[in-house]
């Protein structure tokens, strides 16, 4: 579009939007970046997978302290811990980020339109009362909470992820509807606060997605630490009451369940809100997902879709890396995006991460298949720290010897699946792992060990 305000506007500044502006400038393209938070981040760094962190590395230290280090010889009396003061590092980790990436965005010349933007028609948009054109367009706007029709979330009784990120103070109990990533890590939170936390998920497992048996062994470790689960159940009814809410269930052992606050984690769905995608004949799904092709692009070839409001992982490492290649396609550049290797993780204690193919799914996919475990108990570094529970599983393609998929259970998961992700890209095998020599003593020479024992020779296996 000749004489357009921009070559390129994002609308959206979370990991997959800021990420993807940085890049276009970094590449010579005049930016705009568009989002109706005054602090850039999204959902993800504001209201979402930092704090979380901060508040998991928080409770995490107390519980070690509290309870663990007496097993190291280190007595430490009258443990407490200052919640205020949590939230307040939480926040200030917030803040620090925030301004580390407007300091990118100044440093790298990118425009900041602060509000919701709306197509006009597909070569405008309208931010504020004030029209903007572009040659070429992002969608990054990410995804929100989705409610239970009969509990709308008040952020004070029934909490969205948002709201549990900020409560005023530590409640007596909880109930969590929804046992995937979300809810279990922030169920883990308040628990080891002092909650007594309830979980009701209905389907038969948690963290569905991730290999079976590293969810039962994670179930099995948060209800050892005190969280309890009904699975199978269905929330059918929630009443609020004047000092909590009390919910009806379907399970067959409870038919009740009563708790200070109830946070819905029930999952997510893509935020298009107010953005008029008709206006800019943009094609959506039933589900509000935007339809794109192999390079991105929705149905109008110069606008283009990345992150959560596409199909795929709700991942913020996903936006990021999708905001990058699109933008290098603008450019006339050939990124790939290889989706069998963008990992998942769950950051409870024991941690779990995966990437790749789960047992299940490479044996449906009608290959013959080579599995590895190693047990952390095994490990010289997981017996110095302590850190017994946690096991490597990995799964190989039998005739070519390639690795198909990692997956641990453990201490420093969420570190130690970057080399099964490197491992995919490189389209590694087994043998490439098993002969790699991993220092001593770590947690990651149980990957080394996972792939010798399927190669059937564990040293010490």
């Amino acid at each position: 579009m000749p004489n357009a305000d921009f070559q390129l506007i994002v609308i959206g500044a979370g990991p997959g939007g800021y990420v993807a502006a940085i890049r276009a400038a970094q590449l010579g393209f005049k930016v705009a970046c568009v989002d109706k938070l005054p602090t850039l981040g999204g959902t993800c760094l504001n209201v979402g997978c930092i704090p979380s962190k901060a508040l998991l590395q928080s409770s995490d230290s107390y519980e070690r302290t509290s309870h663990s280090l007496k097993e190291q010889g280190v007595i430490a009396q009258h443990v407490t811990f200052d919640f205020p003061a949590i939230m307040q590092r939480k926040d200030g980790i917030v803040r620090t980020l925030v301004d580390g990436i407007a300091s990118h965005f100044k440093r790298h010349s990118i425009t900041r339109l602060e509000g919701s933007a709306s197509f006009v028609n597909p070569q405008e948009i309208e931010v504020n009362g004030k029209r903007y054109t572009a040659e070429q367009f992002i969608i990054a706007t990410g995804s929100e909470p989705i409610p239970l029709p009969f509990l709308p979330f008040d952020e004070k009784q029934i909490l969205s992820s948002t709201g549990a990120l900020s409560l005023p103070a530590v409640p007596k109990t909880m109930t969590v509807i929804g046992a995937g990533s979300i809810g279990v890590e922030l169920a883990s939170v308040y628990r080891r606060l002092g909650t007594a936390v309830t979980v009701i998920e209905m389907l038969d497992t948690i963290t569905p997605g991730m290999d079976a048996a590293l969810s039962k062994q994670l179930q099995q470790s948060l209800k050892k630490q005190g969280i309890e689960f009904f699975l199978g159940a269905t929330v059918t009814e929630g009443k609020i009451l004047k000092n909590g809410v009390s919910l009806a269930i379907n399970h067959a052992r409870q038919s009740r369940v009563d708790a200070e606050v109830v946070l819905v984690a029930i999952g997510r769905k893509p935020y298009t809100t107010g953005l008029n995608l008709k206006a800019a004949n943009v094609n959506t799904t039933q589900k509000g997902l935007i339809p794109v092709d192999g390079n991105f692009r929705t149905s109008q070839p110069h606008i283009y879709a990345i992150g959560d409001v596409i199909d795929g992982p709700m991942l913020a490492h996903k936006a990021s890396h999708e905001g990058i290649a699109a933008v290098e396609l603008l450019a006339g550049l050939s990124p790939t995006v290889n989706y069998m290797s963008i990992p998942n993780v769950v950051y409870t204690d024991p941690e779990v991460a995966s990437v790749g193919m789960t047992e299940a799914e490479a044996t449906a996919s009608g290959r013959k298949i080579l599995t590895g475990t190693s047990h952390f108990r095994g490990n010289a570094r997981a017996r110095c720290s302590g850190d017994l529970t946690g096991l490597v599983k990995v799964v190989g393609d039998e005739a070519t010897g390639r690795l198909l998929g990692m997956h641990l259970i453990g201490a420093h998961a969420s570190e130690m699946i970057s080399e099964g992700v490197i491992a995919l890209d490189k389209k590694a095998t087994l043998s490439d792992l098993a002969h790699a020599c991993h220092p001593h003593p770590t947690l990651s020479e149980a990957i080394m060990e996972a792939c010798q024992q399927a190669l059937g020779f564990a040293i010490h296996g």
